[in-house]
Formats: C-alpha cells, sequence, structure tokens
C-alpha cells in the first residue's frame, strides 16, 4: 500500500506545474469579467480541469513511478521457490477476487511492507519488500498479500483519485476566490491582476490543500478497514489477524523514509493531530475491527 503518499506528492506536483502554464499562457484571463468581476462559472470549470487533470494523470503514473521511486523488480520468471510461491499465491488471489493477474513485484528495504498501484484493476502491480519475505511467516506474507490484492479489486486507486480530483477542484476554486477578494479589496487592482492575485492565490492553495488533505486521509483510512477484510477473505481471518500482530511486534517501528511514510502497509506513526494525516488507522484499531467481526 506504498502507493498512497506517492499519488498525492505526484498529483501535487503536476497540480502547481498546470496551474503554472494556466498562468504563464493567460488562460486565467478568462477568470476576469470585464477587468473586474469574478467569472465564477468559468473559475469552476477551470477548477475542475486543472483539479482533475492533476489527479488523473497522477493515476496514470502511479505504476511506473511506484516502480522507479521504490525499485522494484517485476518477477516475469521465477527464479527461486519464493518467487514461484509469491506469483502463485497472488494468483489464486486474484482470480478469487474476479481480477486480472497483476505485476508481482520485489523491491530491497529491511522494513516489512507491500504495496499496490495501477490505473485499472486489471493491469496493477503487487509488490512486497524483502524485509516482509525475512521477517514475516508464509501464512502472514499470505494475508499481506490479500489485502493488497483487495485493494485493486476494491478499486480503490479510482476512487481515491475521484476524490482527489473533487478536492482538487475546490482547493483551486477557493484559493483563487480568496486571490480575487484580496486583489480586489485590499490591493484595489481595478483592471486585470497584480501580483497580490498569483501570490495570495498560491499560498491559499497550499493552506487549503493541507487542509483538504485530512478529508483524502479519512477516507484513506476507511478503506483500509475493508482492505483488511479482502485479506481475511482471501487467506484467512488468523492470518490477517497474525500479519497485523507481526508488525506491532518490530523492535522499533519505522516509517518509510521520506515522502514513502504514509505508502507501508503499517502507514504511518503518530497521534495527536498528526492522526488526521495518517494514511491508515493504528494497528491497534485494524486488529479490534477483525476480532469483532468473526
Amino acid at each position: 500500500m506504498m502507493r498512497i503518499l506517492l499519488f498525492l506528492a505526484t498529483n501535487a506536483a503536476v497540480l502547481v506545474l498546470i496551474s503554472i502554464v494556466f498562468q504563464v499562457f493567460g488562460i486565467e484571463g478568462i477568470l476576469a469579467e470585464n477587468g473586474v468581476d469574478l467569472n465564477l462559472q468559468a473559475l469552476l470549470v477551470l477548477s475542475a480541469v486543472i483539479g482533475f487533470g492533476g489527479s488523473f494523470i497522477s493515476l496514470a503514473l502511479s505504476k511506473f513511478m511506484a516502480k522507479r521511486a521504490m525499485g522494484v523488480q517485476v518477477i516475469t520468471q521465477p527464479r527461486n521457490d519464493t518467487e514461484r510461491w509469491l506469483v502463485e499465491t497472488v494468483r489464486r488471489q486474484a482470480q478469487a477476487a474476479g481480477i486480472a493477474m497483476p505485476e508481482v513485484g520485489m523491491f530491497q528495504s529491511p522494513q516489512p511492507n507491500a504495496f499496490a498501484t495501477g490505473m485499472r484493476r486489471n493491469a496493477a502491480l503487487v509488490a512486497v519488500s524483502t524485509g516482509l519475505l525475512q521477517n514475516m511467516s508464509s501464512d502472514e506474507v499470505e494475508a499481506v498479500l490479500g489485502h493488497e490484492v483487495s485493494h485493486v479489486a476494491n478499486g480503490d486507486m479510482v476512487t481515491m483519485a475521484l476524490l482527489q480530483g473533487v478536492v482538487n477542484t475546490f482547493v483551486i476554486f477557493l484559493s483563487r476566490i480568496v486571490g480575487h477578494v484580496v486583489d480586489r479589496v485590499v490591493f484595489k487592482t481595478e483592471r486585470g491582476y497584480g501580483p497580490a492575485y498569483y501570490i495570495t492565490s498560491i499560498i491559499a492553495q497550499i493552506v487549503l490543500g493541507i487542509l483538504a488533505s485530512t478529508i483524502v486521509m479519512w477516507f484513506s483510512r476507511r478503506r483500509e478497514f475493508r482492505a483488511d477484510q479482502g485479506g481475511a477473505a482471501l487467506s484467512a481471518r488468523a492470518k490477517m489477524i497474525g500479519a497485523l500482530r507481526a508488525l506491532q511486534r518490530g523492535q522499533q517501528p519505522e516509517d518509510l523514509p521520506g515522502e514513502f511514510a504514509a505508502f507501508g502497509i503499517s502507514g504511518g506513526i503518530g497521534g495527536g493531530l498528526k492522526r488526521l494525516f495518517l494514511s491508515h488507522p493504528p494497528l491497534e484499531e485494524r486488529i479490534a475491527a477483525l476480532e469483532a467481526n468473526r
């Protein structure tokens, strides 16, 4: 599940790039009607184009970016028993979940982790870390694979892209309104847009984007419970609970480096306000949810 923060980071970068291109080429000029009044209808359309464009470009690049960023080696021809077992387990689970066989890969990391990504349910990638294979039993790894296959089968990445597109749209829409008000009311710009509009819009977009990300992260936490249930169905409830407990037993749980912190099966680490920005619920809550549904 290492895709979440990479998706968000790529989305943010694309969003900024599209916004800059629109400003450089003067496309945002359609937002000013007669040089004075803000054209809200045009603004909403433009915001949707930028917002959903950034989200779906990020989705289209998600598998390629994940492979490159994490150094995933796709198993095209199994070279040993471990690789054969991984491929066959994912094949069996994919058939049970009603999706096409995903690509299966491995990446070097001492931390137990796994992720699934891809633009379509039938063209996905499932990858595990070397640390996962070294620190978990085959039953626990099977449950983790089931969890990731469930993410694919549930269409979580497409749903995330749609949600992110809606969030992006309103972030851009509101930030441009803030910039317009500051430019017209505070700096008294009468025609066109002055520097205050662009500076204020960018600052507002960053602040609103951070606040809006809590909505995306809330959705992400909810879908983890669903993926846990899927992993339990594709392997066994005891195996899924065992996999989550194995993550709890780690000597010193660590996030993945830098921007990949929210990608792993155990999710980000933290409490308090930081919880609002975590992509995964605490492990103890996920275990309790599985145990409550015996």
